[in-house]
């Protein structure tokens, strides 16, 4: 889906290609093998060519759009951001330890493509390749589901833990087309659970403020709670990756031990974090909550596509008053879109397009 292609293209590339420049672990070698420098050109090169193909379709939907969106310096700089952490989760040596040697690599690896490549790349790419890759009606309509709270919290905790089943643990230790797929997954994952969050998507607006705060609470404790089993057990899960006492200088135990730590803690300190952040800006009263996500042109657009594809005249599926947002541009139209049938000159309405 273009969605895929658009949100999850830089580790889709990356860890499909910087998994082929990872060790393979030999049999019987010690703990140099672990920790020699391998570097991964591949890598670098897909990092630039994802960078550069970015830039370049964000030039040519700015030159064939109606309404040509800039692209801001902070939003340039996240992107960039993204690219840096997708390289060093995915390159050496974290890259390398996590797909032969150590469990807590490998979690600590899934933890900042969730947390930190997944929440950069979506806050820094261009608004206009967003609504591209969003515009298609099955995409639309499935981000319309899944981007409801307890739906996000559900399927992230199904890809998470799914991901770190043994089997799966074994696979990508051995096929780096695997560890590429899982890679592709995981960040994915981690698009749909900053999306109700940062929002990004035209026509969809964001939770209420305690909303969201609650539902980072969520995503903190439920996706992790493998967490706890890595913790107590009494013995290594993952035999595939019960070798790191020689790369790492930690019994297998241990090492699972540390990963279940790993995992809590770096969920728990980021998402309660932001869910602090958002309470200590959020209006006291629901009076001066008002509109936290103002009505940009791309949401109008949007509106109107869903209303042509539910068969009715556009104008009487939407009243909207365009303004601007962070990396929007100026709003286009002036005063409001007619809501009613032509001659309707009623007060000014607003409520939820999409309903």
């Amino acid at each position: 889906m273009r969605t895929v292609i658009a949100l999850g293209a830089v580790t889709a590339a990356t860890g499909a290609v910087g998994a082929t420049g990872g060790i393979v672990a030999p049999g019987g070698t010690g703990a140099p093998g672990a920790w020699a420098w391998q570097p991964h050109p591949v890598l670098w090169a897909v990092l630039g060519t994802v960078g550069a193909g970015v830039t370049l379709l964000h030039r040519r939907l700015v030159t064939t759009v109606d309404h040509p969106v800039a692209w801001p310096t902070v939003r340039i700089a996240r992107f960039v951001g993204a690219l840096a952490v997708a390289l060093i989760a995915l390159g050496w040596p974290l890259g390398d330890l996590a797909a032969h040697w150590s469990l807590s690599a490998l979690v600590l690896q899934r933890s900042l493509l969730v947390l930190a490549v997944a929440s950069l790349l979506l806050s820094g790419l261009p608004d206009d390749l967003l609504a591209w890759a969003t515009r298609p009606a099955p995409v639309d309509a499935l981000l319309l589901r899944i981007l409801r709270p307890p739906a996000a919290v559900v399927l992230v905790t199904v890809v998470l833990v799914g991901s770190m089943a043994p089997p799966l643990v074994a696979a990508q230790s051995h096929s780096a087309l695997v560890r590429g797929i899982l890679a592709l997954v995981v960040t994915s994952a981690g698009i749909v659970l900053w999306l109700p969050v940062l929002g990004r998507v035209p026509g969809i607006r964001r939770p209420r403020p305690m909303v969201r705060a609650v539902y980072l609470v969520a995503q903190a404790v439920v996706p992790v709670f493998l967490s706890f089993i890595f913790i107590l057990a009494t013995r290594p899960l993952y035999p595939t990756l019960a070798r790191p006492a020689r790369a790492v200088g930690l019994s297998p135990l241990a090492d699972q031990q540390i990963a279940g730590f790993v995992s809590k803690l770096t969920f728990l300190l980021t998402l309660l974090t932001v869910a602090g952040a958002i309470l200590a800006g959020a209006p006291e009263t629901d009076e001066d909550l008002g509109p936290e996500d103002p009505l940009v042109w791309a949401d109008v657009e949007r509106h109107f596509e869903r209303a042509d594809r539910r068969g009715r005249p556009a104008a009487e599926a939407t009243t909207v008053r365009p303004s601007p947002r962070e990396g929007s541009g100026e709003a286009r139209p002036e005063g409001d879109v007619p809501t009613g049938p032509p001659g309707d000159e009623g007060p000014d309405r607003k409520g939820d397009p999409a309903g």
